[in-house]
């Protein structure tokens, strides 16, 4: 009689295993290729953010050396070291230290070793708590074809270590929303201040999810409790960096003094703008500043130093100005962005950055691989991608809608972050690597749309 039991069991257990080993093994096939091609770009500057990886590199060398303190900043003069938060390159003097090699391969191979792990469950487990199993597999296959994904988790930078924590935050905002629990509100406010000290970005996200612990359908005073408890975790997690900024710096800037940048930048990536002086690149920036102050050729200088804060100050003003006199042709232009940054397939929209690669056995195999069943492997694989990229943002506004349809808050919790880096996040410079966050949740959208397909399908 046990037999004629379990064997039920046994194929209901096989039928959930069989997904998940399918999900990982297409997750690690196509996160190794990745890899292999960008471990062979890594210096080249049109795949890899040579310039600002110096930067994080410069300042991981110093404090090791002894040259440059974790945390405080010494020396007011010292501008360019506001620049970034202090976690990306602590993270890669960590990883300097304790590998005894100082080179961006190794900080690509820990980092991939863990986005590995950290994305896939991220995005695939808040699937599973908002929508169910079955959506949560299908984030996973989303997750595993995601050449966006494969292609940052293999580029040492701060972008996907700051998704992490976004993500992370938005999965306890999610169990706070169901279980209306101040606890877990206070985790998610603390991890979006985690995030913000690895990348700036995200540091207005919290009040987004202040105001969606505000529709709950809960008694006054425990929206309230949950609004505030994320409101005051991220402030407390921040405030280390906002009091160092205003005791170390004459002029202070809480957030690192690179608004201006993105400003100024972004409206030099119009014709407009590029008209009236604003310059679309940090080279081009520094050299009409250098000039504009008359600071000689054969002498350092960069947008961040020297007296960074007051300049960036002073492109802020610039920039708002001009946006002020033409709110149209500036609405115009951040639609035009926004569609860069959900643009994922085809050729992408200039100035938004890569949105990744499919995968084939020319990009990623060495010759002698390329021919052959292994060579038609990888390059099924890139087919299947480039598929999924562009069913992509079909797939996550019918999600979207699907979602509404079952939860409504539970959709504004998540929708809210996808409207943050959407709207807010493209009023300057944006690229999409920037926005990973909103891709991970525009995902857990994607996947519940298959799921929805899939229901519909089958029956």
């Amino acid at each position: 009689m046990s037999s004629h039991v379990d064997a039920p069991r046994s194929r209901a257990a096989i039928r959930k295993i069989l997904p998940v080993l399918l999900v990982l093994v297409t997750l690690l096939s196509i996160r190794v290729l990745t890899l292999m091609f960008m471990r062979a770009h890594l210096h080249d500057p049109a795949w890899f953010q040579t310039g600002s990886y110096a930067k994080f590199d410069r300042q991981a060398r110093d404090i090791l050396d002894g040259k440059q303190r974790v945390f405080f900043i010494d020396d007011p003069t010292r501008t360019d070291l506001v620049q970034y938060p202090p976690a990306f390159p602590t993270f890669v003097a960590v990883i300097y230290g304790v590998t005894g090699e100082r080179s961006p391969y190794v900080v690509q191979l820990v980092q991939w070793t863990i986005d590995l792990v950290l994305s896939l469950f991220l995005i695939a487990g808040m699937t599973v708590t908002a929508f169910g199993w079955r959506a949560g597999i299908a984030a996973g296959f989303l997750v595993a074809l995601s050449p966006l994904f494969a292609m940052y988790a293999a580029y040492p930078s701060a972008d996907a270590p700051a998704m992490w924590f976004v993500l992370a935050g938005n999965w306890l905002l999610l169990l706070a929303a169901k279980r209306n629990n101040v606890w877990l509100a206070l985790g998610a406010g603390a991890l979006l201040g985690i995030a913000c000290w690895t990348r700036v970005n995200p540091l207005y996200l919290a009040v987004g999810w202040a105001i969606v612990m505000l529709i709950l359908r809960v008694t006054w005073r425990r929206r309230l409790a949950m609004s505030a408890a994320v409101l005051l975790a991220t402030a407390l997690v921040i405030s280390p960096i906002v009091v160092r900024n205003y005791l170390t710096f004459p002029d202070f800037t809480p957030t690192g003094g690179t608004i201006g940048v993105n400003l100024w930048e972004g409206l030099g990536e119009t014709e407009l703008g590029r008209q009236h002086g604003f310059r679309v690149n940090d080279a081009e920036l520094i050299e009409h500043e250098r000039i504009k102050m008359g600071w000689p050729a054969d002498k350092y200088f960069e947008s961040q130093w020297p007296d960074g804060i007051r300049r960036d100050q002073e492109r802020t003003r610039e920039s708002l100005a001009f946006i002020k006199q033409r709110p149209v042709w500036f609405a115009r232009t951040m639609v035009r962005r926004m569609w860069g940054m959900l643009k994922v397939a085809g050729d992408p929209v200039p100035y938004s950055g890569i949105s990744g690669f499919n995968v084939t056995s020319r990009k990623c195999l060495p010759p002698a691989w390329q021919g052959g069943a292994v060579g038609f492997g990888v390059n099924f694989l890139g087919m299947i991608q480039s598929v999924a990229r562009y069913l992509f943002l079909p797939l996550a506004a019918f999600g979207i809608y699907v979602a509404a349809r079952r939860d409504v808050i539970v959709t504004l919790v998540f929708l809210v972050t996808v409207l943050y880096y959407l709207v807010p996040g493209t009023v300057g410079h944006a690229e999409i690597r920037y926005m990973l966050p909103m891709h991970g949740v525009l995902t857990v959208f994607a996947a519940v749309a298959v799921d929805r397909i899939l229901q519909i399908v089958i029956r």
